[in-house]
């Protein structure tokens, strides 16, 4: 992806289960379940650079002796630094005293059975260490203090906030982030508050009662309570602080999640393949949670999977997890992404005549190899059977060398662009920005013969569109192609996300303004203005009832002249070759990623109701000039006016 864009969040969830003794016997450390953390948060360091936070669980603290322990930290460097003051914590105590397991189990912060990690990018305009997870709410009865974090947005923050006050309470923020933990923490009071009132006539008291209680959570129950109003992706862990654990994801399968568990380790990752990294497995041993269920670990070790929300009869798991925003490392999505290169190639062969001769193929950015990859296997395949063709239908003709020149031919690819070093255009303003974001890449001169070959790039996906225009197209240029094309193994990006993705305004699409800019050019700007009174009219509706209108911006177009139009925006004047743009099928999406049909970006097709109200949102943003207003703000605002 040329345009860099904010997505989803990690998780991580480690609970031990055998006693510290265990692994520092075993593996000659206490710090075990620590360090797997740490692995598990490097290895999904690309799920969020905006900070990082550890929480941890002690479970047999005495009274006296703090049981809960949090580390968070802002930056790319967040990892690090968050781990480094855990390590620098522990040069307190003598080496005898790190030794000694019964003095580590009581004394040493992060000397712990459960541990919980998250890395965060922001996709609401709210940023800094308050927003980091896990967010905690502590209390002196440990089965009421929580540790939360999660990869999720929620769509109707404002029925969630409405639902907390109907209960009484006084939310102190507007944030989903902070709702759903007041919400978890409020059915976990509750939860607390029914078992201590059914043994409070048994002989229990003091730590018994409390052990008795704990005991009896019922974690399942106050998940089921506490979510059923949630509209929303998401993948939530918790960790409670008298030694529960718990993940759950959301019922239409929007967010992943995965786990796995073993005699001595449960595991929940975002990502199947960092768990079977970090605990060197096979991918048949890692388990994928599935839409509306929870993974529960109670303080006793015991571990059950439950149903807490019905799975939809729909379910629509993010597509974008597949061409772009997980580790490319899944054995699934690995082939997935070169599946949606190979689907790509009939568009290819079309618009370069079938000219192998003159065509160079490429790739940009890294992210996009391994569609590259599809990409080249199924031209080969086309260009074998070319040959093959060819030979059989002149095999009475051919002499050996002219079989041999055809067998010879190959598909002819180049590492074209290099991103040599992340320039730091803010230094400068207006064309000079534009001129310095023009060298972010590197091409390799003699790459191409030129004004004779045409040079196909392909990338995972095209957004904005600006560093195309700024940058990518200019410098492909500079090797004077007949023809510049790229390639998205993605369809058009035409929609908001409002599941956890930084793609909330209609103005950053470059399909959007492509479509916008075709209705202004043939004189259809009568559709802009009712799709907008159409948008208004439902505000006041309720979410079940409101209907995505934003499609019928781009109803009177193919994808092709969409993908013409934007062609045209994204090629200035000062660029010689001709340029095209082909953009995968959504049909074809659906044949490499079988299994993600989420694929709302493309289709509008929201899989919860509170998408089709964001998306209508977000065009009276666009048309109102208010896209800047931050998610929550607006939300809060309509919730008003509703009132």
């Amino acid at each position: 992806m040329t345009d860099i864009i904010k997505h989803e969040c990690g998780i991580a969830v480690i609970r031990l289960l055998k006693p510290l003794d265990y692994y520092y016997q075993k593996y000659g450390s206490w710090q075990y379940g620590l360090d797997k953390l740490y692995l598990l948060m490097e290895k999904q360091h690309n799920r969020g650079q905006e900070g990082a936070g550890l929480g941890a669980v002690k479970l047999e603290a005495s009274p006296g002796n703090e049981y809960i322990f949090r580390e968070r930290a802002v930056g790319s460097g967040a990892i690090a630094d968050i781990f480094s003051r855990v390590h620098s914590s522990f040069r307190q105590f003598t080496g005898e005293q790190l030794k000694d397991i019964d003095f580590v189990k009581q004394s040493v912060p992060f000397a712990s059975e459960l541990f919980i990690g998250h890395l965060r990018y922001s996709t609401t305009g709210k940023s800094g260490l308050t927003y980091v997870h896990p967010l905690l709410r502590r209390n002196n009865w440990a089965s009421r203090s929580l540790a939360l974090a999660g990869n999720f947005n929620m769509t109707n923050v404002d029925e969630m906030f409405g639902q907390l006050i109907e209960e009484g309470q006084h939310p102190r923020e507007f944030a989903d982030t902070f709702v759903m933990l007041e919400s978890i923490g409020h059915y976990l009071d509750r939860e607390v508050q029914y078992q201590y009132d059914h043994l409070q006539n048994s002989n229990l008291s003091g730590q018994q009662l409390s052990h008795q209680i704990e005991e009896k959570l019922d974690i399942p129950f106050l998940l089921k309570r506490a979510s059923k109003i949630w509209d929303g992706g998401y993948a939530l862990c918790g960790l409670i602080g008298s030694g529960d654990a718990f993940a759950l994801r959301d019922p239409w399968g929007i967010r992943s999640a995965f786990y796995y568990y073993d005699d001595e380790v449960a595991v929940v990752a975002s990502e199947r393949p960092v768990i079977q990294t970090a605990f060197n497995l096979k991918k048949e041993e890692v388990h994928e949670l599935q839409p509306g269920e929870a993974f529960v670990v109670k303080r006793d070790g015991s571990i059950t999977l439950h149903q807490i929300q019905e799975k939809k009869e729909k379910i629509t798991p993010c597509s974008f997890e597949r061409i772009y925003f997980s580790r490319g490392s899944d054995y699934d999505i690995y082939r997935e992404r070169k599946k949606l290169g190979e689907l790509l190639v009939p568009k290819i062969i079309e618009t370069i005549d079938d000219d192998f001769d003159n065509t160079v193929f490429s790739f940009i950015p890294n992210t996009a190899e391994v569609a590259y990859y599809g990409m080249q296997q199924g031209l080969e395949d086309h260009f074998n059977h070319k040959k093959a063709q060819t030979i059989l239908e002149k095999r009475d003709s051919l002499s050996k060398e002219e079989i041999d020149a055809i067998l010879s031919k190959r598909v002819r690819s180049e590492k074209v662009a290099i991103k040599d070093i992340k320039l730091r255009t803010f230094i400068a303003q207006g064309n000079t920005r534009n001129d310095l974001a023009a060298h972010v890449y590197d091409v390799t001169y003699g790459s191409l013969r030129r004004d004779v070959d045409n040079l196909v790039i392909i990338d995972d996906s095209i957004v904005r569109g600006t560093t195309l225009k700024q940058s990518i197209i200019k410098i492909l240029d500079r090797l004077d192609p007949k023809k510049i094309v790229i390639v998205s193994s993605s369809p058009q990006i035409r929609y908001p996300d409002c599941y956890g993705i930084d793609m909330s305004r209609m103005s950053e699409f470059i399909a959007f303004k492509a479509a916008i800019e075709l209705l202004k050019e043939r004189g259809m700007q009568h559709i802009i203005e009712e799709t907008y009174k159409k948008s208004v009219a439902q505000k006041n509706k309720r979410k079940e009832e409101i209907i995505n209108h934003v499609k019928e911006i781009y109803a009177p177009f193919t994808d092709e002249e969409v993908s013409l139009k934007i062609a045209q925006m994204l090629t200035s004047k000062d660029i010689k070759a001709e340029v095209q743009i082909v953009f995968q099928s959504i049909e074809d999406l659906h044949k490499a990623c079988p299994n993600n049909n989420g694929d709302w970006y493309f289709s509008g097709n929201y899989p919860t109701p509170g998408g089709n109200r964001l998306v209508n949102s977000a065009f009276i943003n666009y048309i109102e000039g208010e896209e800047n207003i931050p998610r929550q703000y607006l939300l809060n605002f309509n919730r008003t006016q509703n009132d």
